[in-house]
């Protein structure tokens, strides 16, 4: 059944061209159907009959709640940037690096930061079998046990595991892997992805911290940051004047329309707009080593 909260969200979007930033409560179940392309086969149990190009996948998450010290953290919806990942999962390119690391002998690795719910980790687990997801956030109980529980709901444990972690701390916990015992080899990750993790700027620096501690030492790795304008665009362009001094490079950074095809270069200000436009869009970014 879907949510009431869900439903409201749907009717408004439909009727009043009102796009929400965020779905799904506390503790309540929020249901994602994935359309892409399914590049390699999770079990047949989980996708809904059809032809091959109009197969769907369907993953069935508990929103996290949290300990109310933590409610500052904002873990308890499912926001609209996780479901843009998700959706464009595609634009991660994770088969070709998959078939790069197989060459080298080793395990693709993806990190997502900031995952509350998990979505965009746990579909990644589900859609592609030879990878190591690790799916992290704020070592708060019952955040991350609701992000255990929708691991093994959507039965990925075998690929994905939740991992509490603050942002600048010792990233060990992170870093450790059942899959790599050879101690020699890199335990950084390949691919990052973080969904609306910009908003505070106070938070910027151990976010940034985080990111260069884990990304693996490569000129192929990548980093995928999307963002939604809740605190506006400053916010996002403090974060990106920082980004020379840790030594990363921005490879690609656009607005791209949520809940549609659109798309148009950053802009740190634009006249005239109001919070329902800044609703239509999320930012993009996609981030390297120099």
């Amino acid at each position: 059944m879907t949510d009431p909260e869900d439903l409201l969200s749907e009717s408004l979007q439909t009727l009043y061209d009102y796009s929400p930033v965020a779905y799904s409560s506390a503790g309540s179940s929020f249901t994602y159907t994935y359309y892409g392309p399914l590049l390699l086969h999770p079990p047949s149990s989980d996708i809904r009959p059809g032809p091959p190009t109009d197969r769907s996948l369907t993953i069935i998450l508990k929103t996290p709640d949290t300990q109310p010290a933590n409610w500052s953290l904002h873990a308890s919806s499912v926001w609209m940037a996780s479901i843009f990942v998700a959706d464009h999962l595609q634009d991660l390119f994770l088969d070709r690096r998959i078939r790069a690391a197989r060459d080298d002998r080793r395990t693709l690795r993806v990190l997502e930061l900031g995952a509350g719910a998990g979505l965009p980790g746990i579909l990644i687990a589900k859609c592609y079998d030879d990878i190591e997801v690790i799916s992290s956030d704020y070592p708060d109980e019952s955040l991350i046990e609701a992000l255990e529980d929708n691991i093994v709901q959507n039965r990925v444990s075998d690929r994905c595991r939740a991992v509490p972690y603050a942002w600048g701390t010792d990233p060990a916990p992170l870093l450790t892997t059942p899959k790599i015992p050879d101690s020699r080899q890199s335990h950084e990750f390949d691919v990052i992805i973080a969904a609306d993790t910009l908003w505070n700027p106070d938070l910027h620096s151990i976010f940034l911290k985080t990111l260069c501690m884990t990304l693996r030492k490569s000129l192929n790795a990548r980093i995928y940051l999307v963002a939604g304008l809740h605190t506006g665009r400053y916010a996002i362009q403090a974060f990106l004047r920082d980004i020379v001094d840790a030594g990363l490079k921005i490879e690609e950074l656009l607005e791209k329309e949520a809940n549609g095809s659109d798309q148009r270069d950053w802009c740190a200000e634009r006249a005239g707009e109001t919070e329902q436009d800044r609703r239509r869009w999320v930012i993009w970014v996609v981030l390297r080593w120099v």
